[in-house]
């Protein structure tokens, strides 16, 4: 999985943080999640703050 599977990290956030309102999720603790599920295998450094907000909106997508 790399940071463009937006949709995969989202759904993969979802399952892994089922009491979280993604809303809340400081950018900072989205990277650290975002790098400890399995299969996740890109740099970190890759990531950005655009990347960032368009997993949390996809999250936010699929709780509601």
């Amino acid at each position: 999985m790399k940071w463009s599977d937006i949709r995969e990290i989202a759904i993969e956030l979802c399952e892994a943080h089922p009491d979280v309102d993604p809303q809340y999720v400081r950018f900072t603790d989205l990277h650290a999640w975002v790098l400890a599920i399995d299969g996740f295998d890109d740099d970190p450094e890759k990531s950005s703050e655009g990347i960032l907000e368009a997993i949390q909106m996809t999250w936010l997508d699929e709780v509601d």
